[in-house]
């Protein structure tokens, strides 16, 4: 099966994380984040499946993570709401966001793409 490949086009380290996928012949279909971004059961799923805290989910470095205060506010938000937010804005979400059956990944390092997506 292929991976859901959720990315930003115009973001480097989606470019990078694209290019490694190609270059180690996995299969995937790009879905652009800020366009399609997944949907509150989606992002439950892909949570579940990284074994990450949900605020590692989070741009922090984003534009649109510091309009909204979010470095206070997200210590006192539910993981509902945490992922209603994420949910309702693409550029919230740390990309690129890999997705296959069993594991996702958040962001790129080429060494957790090798361990986890090379098959």
């Amino acid at each position: 099966m292929a991976l859901n490949f959720y990315w930003y086009p115009k973001c480097g380290t989606c470019r990078k994380a694209k290019k490694w996928l190609e270059d180690h012949n996995v299969e995937f279909n790009e879905i652009h984040i800020v366009e399609n971004p997944p949907n509150k059961e989606e992002l439950e799923s892909i949570y579940k499946k990284s074994g990450l805290e949900l605020k590692k989910f989070f741009n922090t470095s984003g534009q649109k993570y510091r309009e909204l205060g979010l470095k206070d506010k997200l210590a006192s938000m539910s993981e509902d709401e945490m992922i209603q937010l994420l949910a309702s804005e693409g550029m919230l979400i740390k990309r690129p966001l890999t997705v296959g059956n069993e594991h996702a990944t958040v962001g790129f390092k080429e060494e957790q793409f090798s361990e986890t997506w090379q098959k």
